[in-house]
């Protein structure tokens, strides 16, 4: 799912909005920025998840905690609003993001170049049943939600409706739906409805 956990990742890295994320994450405390990082996770995997965060400037990574398990978060994107996590496996393409936007490189230069090192296998592309999660406080947007990549899926090869559940989603209601059916970043939405989607990041 390559729109989802690629580029709107690092758009805060650039400008105003990193600069006021490095603030105000500068003015809390190691634990409670890891604490809010992990919060999309299911809560037996919190513990193990790595968190890193991106230099603005340069892109340089920085860990601010080494995990045990398969899963790396980023504190809260000033940009979007939300906080994401995704396979270890991904990380060399956040690497990419965050250096290409330090740059300033256009959000089209950006995909350009995701696309092209992935092709020259130089990145990851997420594999198939990979699982991405993210957590926003937004009320116009679905709380909790959960994404499984499953390239070149179809509705016929997975039994899964096309039909967006965003709007039911909003509500509480939301169930799983396939977004870009045949295509190398077709991913399932899985809106998560309960009470955790509550909690802000």
């Amino acid at each position: 799912m390559k729109h989802v956990i690629g580029v709107t990742v690092a758009m805060a890295l650039a400008g105003g909005f990193g600069v006021r994320s490095v603030r105000a994450q500068a003015a809390q405390s190691p634990e409670s920025i890891i604490a809010a990082a992990v919060l999309p996770l299911p809560e037996d995997l919190r513990a193990g998840a790595t968190v890193v965060t991106y230099d603005p400037a340069s892109g340089a990574r920085k860990v601010l905690r080494q995990g045990t398990n398969a899963l790396e978060c980023q504190p809260k994107n000033p940009a979007d609003g939300f906080t994401r996590c995704y396979n270890k496996a991904l990380g060399p393409r956040h690497d990419l993001e965050a250096k290409l936007r330090a740059e300033k490189k256009s959000d089209k230069e950006i995909q350009d170049a995701i696309a092209a090192a992935t092709k020259a296998g130089t990145i990851t592309a997420p594999a198939y049943g990979m699982m991405s999660y993210r957590l926003s406080s937004d009320d116009g947007r679905i709380k909790r939600l959960w994404v499984m990549s499953v390239p070149n899926a179809t509705p016929e090869s997975i039994g899964v409706s096309t039909a967006s559940q965003r709007d039911a989603a909003l509500k509480g209601e939301g169930l799983p739906w396939l977004m870009l059916p045949g295509t190398p970043g077709a991913h399932i939405m899985i809106p998560i409805n309960t009470k955790e989607a509550d909690k802000r990041p």
